[in-house]
C-alpha cells in the first residue's frame, strides 16, 4: 500500500463517487480508479460497491477506512511535526452554526494578520459531528458551546457569553423596566432544531426555573429565527455575537433581569495528535479575539435594557 492510495480512497470513500474524488484530488477519473483497483488486488479484496454514478464501502472499505485515516493522519502529523515552523501549513477548523458565521470571520482575519504564509480551512457543522471529526483527526480544531465530551478529547474553555432575550419592536415587553426569565413563562418561543444545542441550552435554563418554553417552531438558522421573532411569531434568546444590524429597528434585544442565561463556549483537540506551534498559535487568537470584539463595544451590556439593534454592533 502507497500512502497516495490510501488518500485517494479515503477521497472516494468520503464523496462515494470517483469522480468527485478525482476532482478534488486534481487527477483523472481513470487514475484515481486505477490506484483504488491497484489498492484492492494488494488486499485481494474489494473495497467498494458499485451503485450505478455512486459508490458504497464494502465490509472490507469501511474497515480499511477507519485505519487509513489513523495512517493517513500519522503521516501527516510526522510531516508537521518535522516542518513545524509556526508560520507555514494548514490548521483545519470546525465550528457550530451559532459561532462560525459571527466569531470565526473576525478571528480568521486575525490570525492570517500573523500568519499570513498560513492556510486556513473553515466547516460549519453540529456538535456531534465536530466531536467525531476531531476524534478521527480530520480537523485540528472544534470551536463549540458546552455541553460536549467525548472522554478523550482535550476541552478548553474560551469564554461564556450571555444570552440575550430578542422580541419585536412592538412586543409587550418592550419598555417594561425589568424583564425576568419568569415573565416569559406562557410566551411563546422560536428555537433552532434538535440539532443544534443552543435550544438545549435554552430548555435546560427554563428547567431551572421549573417550566418548559412553549415553541411556536424550529428552523435551522439564528438568522431565520430573528426574521421571524420580527414579524411577530414568538420571542427568543440569542447569543451576544448574533445580535445583527436592523435599520428598519424591528428587533429589540436585552439582558434579563436576575438570573442570566450564559451558554460556555469552548475548543476542542486531540490530545493525540500532534499540536503543531500554528494551532496553538490560532488556539491564543482564538481566546483572545473575544476580548478584542468586547473592547470595541459588541457586546450589550447587561441590564442596558431594551435597545434597537442597530447600537448593539455585533461580535465577528
Amino acid at each position: 500500500m502507497e500512502i497516495q492510495q490510501l488518500r485517494m480512497f479515503l477521497k472516494v470513500a468520503e464523496q462515494a463517487s470517483f469522480t468527485k474524488a478525482a476532482r478534488d484530488c486534481g487527477v483523472s477519473q481513470p487514475a484515481i480508479s486505477q490506484q483504488v483497483a491497484k489498492l484492492e488486488t494488494t488486499l485481494g479484496r474489494p473495497l467498494f460497491e458499485r451503485q450505478g454514478r455512486q459508490v458504497a464501502l464494502t465490509e472490507a472499505g469501511e474497515m480499511l477506512r477507519r485505519r487509513a485515516l489513523q495512517i493517513v493522519s500519522l503521516v501527516d502529523d510526522t510531516a508537521r511535526l518535522l516542518r513545524d515552523d509556526g508560520e507555514t501549513g494548514k490548521i483545519v477548523v470546525s465550528a457550530i452554526p451559532t459561532i462560525a458565521p459571527y466569531l470565526m470571520p473576525g478571528l480568521l482575519d486575525a490570525f492570517h494578520g500573523g500568519h499570513p504564509q498560513a492556510r486556513l480551512e473553515v466547516n460549519e457543522e453540529v456538535t456531534d459531528v465536530i466531536l467525531r471529526r476531531c476524534a478521527l483527526g480530520e480537523i485540528d480544531v472544534g470551536v463549540l458551546a458546552l455541553p460536549a465530551s467525548r472522554g478523550y478529547l482535550r476541552f478548553e474553555t474560551l469564554f461564556e457569553e450571555e444570552l440575550l432575550l430578542v422580541t419585536a419592536a412592538d412586543h409587550p415587553l418592550v419598555g417594561r423596566g425589568r424583564v425576568e426569565l419568569d415573565d416569559l413563562r406562557d410566551l411563546p418561543f422560536v428555537l433552532l432544531d434538535e440539532a443544534h444545542c443552543l435550544s438545549d441550552d435554552i430548555r435546560g435554563f427554563c428547567r431551572r426555573r421549573l417550566f418548559q418554553p412553549v415553541t411556536t417552531g424550529r428552523v435551522s438558522q439564528l438568522a431565520t429565527v430573528q426574521e421571524l421573532v420580527a414579524q411577530g411569531f414568538g420571542i427568543s434568546l440569542i447569543p451576544e455575537m448574533a445580535v445583527r444590524p436592523d435599520p428598519d429597528a424591528r428587533l429589540r434585544y436585552r439582558s434579563l433581569d436576575g438570573e442570566k442565561p450564559f451558554r460556555t463556549v469552548t475548543a476542542c483537540w486531540n490530545p493525540d495528535r500532534y499540536q503543531s506551534r500554528l494551532m496553538l498559535s490560532f488556539l491564543e487568537t482564538v481566546k483572545h479575539g473575544r476580548d478584542r470584539n468586547r473592547r470595541s463595544g459588541g457586546a450589550v451590556a447587561a441590564g442596558d435594557g431594551l435597545r434597537p439593534s442597530p447600537s448593539a454592533t455585533p461580535c465577528r
